[in-house]
């Protein structure tokens, strides 16, 4: 006799819902994103406005948080299956951050890294990759079309 365990996402229709967001928020969700690396690039050619950044958190921190919440973004405003969307999500921001070091090349008081952006590509992978066991956890929604 099999044992059945419930998952503990069985209970949470809301999860789903977030995780599986209607056809206009995912577009929106994706502009958010596109809209983010581009205030990313906005601010990162400020002169020192870096440097004034960076007495409040370090490189690594401010390239990992702000890359896994644009990955997020692409995450849920894609479609396909988890893994697809995870996929689709790292190779993005992997896109972005190679964008964002290539414009920081051009500035003489700012710097592309590849360091940076490998901090990029990890921290898209680990928000990709929670993304994607919830979405797999979570009970399928009901498609929605609007």
């Amino acid at each position: 006799m099999a044992l059945h365990v419930p998952s503990p996402f069985v209970s949470m229709p809301a999860l789903s819902s977030l995780l599986q967001p209607p056809v206009k928020v995912r577009r929106a969700l994706h502009a958010f994103a596109l809209l983010g690396l581009l205030a990313i690039l906005v601010a990162g050619s400020i002169p020192g406005a870096r440097a004034e950044v960076g007495a409040y958190a370090s490189g690594a921190v401010l390239h990992g948080m702000t890359y896994a919440f644009l990955a997020a973004l692409w995450f849920l405003g894609a479609t396909g299956t988890p893994l697809q969307r995870a996929l689709k999500a790292m190779l993005a921001i992997a896109l972005m951050g190679a964008v964002d070091e290539w414009v920081q090349s051009f500035f003489p008081y700012r710097s592309g890294d590849v360091r940076d952006w490998l901090v990029d590509v990890t921290a898209a992978t680990l928000a990709s990759t929670v993304l994607a066991v919830l979405a797999t956890l979570a009970p399928q929604a009901a498609p929605r079309r609007h």
